[in-house]
């Protein structure tokens, strides 16, 4: 009996932390996207990438970055996945560098995830009228508004509607904030979040390393699936040098109810399971208390019964043999 108690203890026990680490992967397990990231040297022996395309005035020093557009007048370049995001929640992190010597500066790059990709246009090097999400990194005011910039500014397309380029989205965002992000001392990063139906998180750093300002989060946003990732960047009459330095794509295991609560709702439910578990050990513990006295009585009184039978034999050759039955 004494071996079962030990067995199904360690089962219990293992149970507890199968329990425990299904909980974490609900919380914030990710699987990084070969598909969707990219690193130097971006590109292999016969200078291609297998993933990735980039276009027009975009060039690549491997040991660096891919460039999208010198510091010149019109520039424009892009980068585009080959394949279509098929993860339902994902997570987007760009380390990206906007540089120049002059004190007038333009016009920024932008992150998509649409259903179009590699089409040329107005819209920071991209077409105008998409399907999806348009993060843009504006860097040159067009009008005159009553916040600053650069500026990060969240647009979703349907296909139809133009976004007022002219007018800097204006009035057409989603969401958005000002953030210092050119010319700084550390590296700046971007990372969009987005949970289907849940939220969009968006988050910059450019303060100081591992820094993560929030930036806009929209609540109970579906976007078109299936999208393709993709960068572009323009220049005018005013211009900036606009590099993607890496891209780290991951699909997000948020599966739980609320996938924006979770991580409160684990520390509830994690301290919660193991008092449960514990209470679960103190039952478990009486059982086999129990069961081991029931089964000792039970033995005394199998081995007076057969005592005359086995001679010589003994009371302990009696219990030898019931036992091995266990």
């Amino acid at each position: 009996m004494r071996p079962i108690c030990l067995s199904a203890l360690c089962f219990l026990v293992l149970a507890q932390a199968a329990e425990t680490q299904i909980g974490d992967q609900k919380i914030d397990r990710t699987v990084q996207l070969r598909t969707h990231s990219i690193f130097a040297p971006y590109i292999d022996q016969d200078l291609q990438n297998r993933w990735w395309d980039f276009g027009a005035d975009a060039y690549i020093n491997t040991n660096k970055h891919i460039r999208l557009t010198r510091a010149d007048s019109s520039q424009m370049g892009w980068l585009w996945s080959r394949l279509p995001l098929t993860a339902t929640n994902y997570v987007v992190e760009v380390e990206f560098k906007i540089s120049g010597d002059n004190s007038l500066y333009g016009d920024g790059m932008a992150l998509w995830l649409t259903q179009e990709r590699t089409e040329p246009g107005p819209v920071f090097g991209n077409r105008n009228q998409f399907h999806g999400l348009g993060i843009f990194l504006d860097t040159y005011a067009n009008a005159r508004h009553t916040f600053s910039l650069p500026r990060v500014i969240g647009y979703v397309g349907d296909g139809e509607h133009e976004y007022n380029y002219n007018n800097d989205g204006d009035g057409q965002e989603i969401g958005a904030c000002s953030a210092n992000f050119r010319r700084t001392n550390v590296a700046t990063k971007l990372k969009v979040t987005y949970v289907k139906g849940k939220f969009l998180d968006v988050k910059i750093q450019y303060k100081a390393w591992d820094d993560w300002s929030d930036c806009f989060r929209v609540e109970n946003i579906t976007l078109p699936s299936l999208p393709y990732l993709g960068f572009s960047a323009m220049t005018g009459d005013v211009f900036d040098a606009h590099d993607i330095i890496a891209v780290t794509t991951y699909s997000a295991l948020t599966s739980g109810p609320d996938a924006h609560k979770l991580s409160s709702s684990y520390n509830n439910s994690s301290s919660g399971s193991w008092s449960g578990f514990f209470f679960k050990l103190f039952l478990f513990g009486g059982v086999c208390a129990g069961g081991y006295y029931g089964w000792k009585e039970y033995q005394r009184r199998q081995g007076y019964g057969r005592m005359p039978k086995f001679g010589g034999g003994g009371f302990g050759s009696g219990l030898y043999q019931d036992s091995k039955r266990f």
